[in-house]
């Protein structure tokens, strides 16, 4: 082929975007990510290993994912219907836009915001309106309300609690943006990719007569990032047209059978999901003691901006003491921010002292 042959181009729309990625170093103190500080316990471990001895490796896996969904089905206390199932809670948001989006479709997020809500909607050729959020972040009904109601979006995304801000969006707030969304002939999608850390879940919502989804994931409180599995519990209907969409046999063997084992060791998910809550607390209560503003967070990190260095200056000095955490500088209305995982004891001291020593 010749040096010089025509490459194919990409979509315009794609070439001017920017991938989503975050930076992987080499570090002693990775806190950048929001993985669990722990791993899974050993016996589900060996329950996997167990059964992955038995697959039959020669055929498909289960493409309805029938027992991973039932097993769902029975942690959420909902039918089987009304569970999807995907790689990540990501695909499963990328099967969202892909069925209810597209061109001429709109989708409406409110800033700052996981950006992976509107970074996956434009891909799959979605309008995406971004609104605003006040001075510290959070939401109110006529805020999002009024917007609903101007734009008219097909979906309305509401990150709760929200990434990176860490902050719960009030059930009010939900169920009034869940009136107005019906109002509109939208859908109201509500990511709980942290919702096990916070005190309230719009899962208690969700029926086949709203129009509401949230979505939830196995890698931050499960302790399963590197399994990639993540779910939706929704109306039978919007089940039923994603199905249509999704890529046919798109969850392996692996990821279904390691789900559905995991959900038999609930007891010590919450064990883990306690621990980090109460080691939220000490890390923000230390950083409250720091030269930074903090935010509040029902999640598994905290968002905070030194007040009297910039903070890509600051990250840069982390990474010099070997602790990696996430710099936000560059998302919407975050400049100088940071984000800290809740790592364990160790990590999180380790976090502090550097930071304590640049600060």
């Amino acid at each position: 082929m010749s040096p010089n042959a025509p490459r194919v181009a990409p979509r315009g729309d794609v070439a001017l975007m920017h991938g989503y990625h975050s930076p992987q170093l080499e570090v002693d103190v990775r806190l950048n990510t929001n993985e669990a500080p722990g791993s899974p316990p050993d016996a589900w471990r060996q329950a996997l290993a167990d059964e992955l001895a038995t697959v039959d490796w020669h055929r498909y896996p289960d493409r309805a994912a029938i027992r991973l969904r039932d097993a769902i089905a029975r942690h959420q206390h909902v039918d089987p219907g009304q569970v999807f199932a995907a790689n990540g809670s990501n695909e499963v948001l990328q099967t969202l836009c892909l069925t209810y989006g597209g061109a001429g479709r709109t989708v409406l997020t409110f800033e700052p915001t996981y950006a992976l809500h509107a970074h996956i909607a434009r891909i799959t050729g979605t309008g995406v309106v971004e609104g605003e959020r006040d001075e510290r972040f959070a939401l109110d009904s006529p805020t999002v309300c009024g917007l609903v109601a101007e734009v008219r979006p097909t979906i309305t995304f509401l990150c709760s609690p929200n990434n990176p801000t860490g902050m719960l969006e009030s059930e009010q707030v939900v169920r009034d943006a869940l009136d107005v969304v019906t109002a509109v002939g939208g859908l109201l999608v509500v990511d709980e990719a942290y919702g096990q850390f916070a005190p309230w879940s719009a899962l208690e919502l969700v029926d086949d007569e709203r129009p509401l989804v949230v979505t939830r994931t196995f890698s931050k409180t499960w302790s399963m990032a590197a399994a990639r599995l993540g779910y939706l519990v929704g109306p039978t209907w919007v089940v039923e047209e994603m199905e249509k969409v999704v890529l046919p046999y798109h969850l392996d063997v692996v990821t279904q059978a390691a789900g559905a084992l995991a959900l038999e060791f609930e007891a010590e998910m919450k064990e883990r999901v306690a621990s980090v809550v109460e080691e939220r607390g000490r890390v923000f209560a230390a950083l409250s003691e720091l030269p930074v503003e903090v935010w509040p967070s029902d999640a598994s990190f905290i968002l905070f901006r030194p007040t009297d260095r910039e903070g890509g200056e600051v990250w840069r000095e982390l990474v010099d003491r070997s602790v990696l955490v996430r710099d936000c500088s560059s998302w919407p209305r975050l400049d100088g921010c940071l984000r800290v995982t809740i790592g364990t004891t160790e990590e999180d001291d380790a976090f502090l002292a550097a930071l304590e020593e640049i600060l």
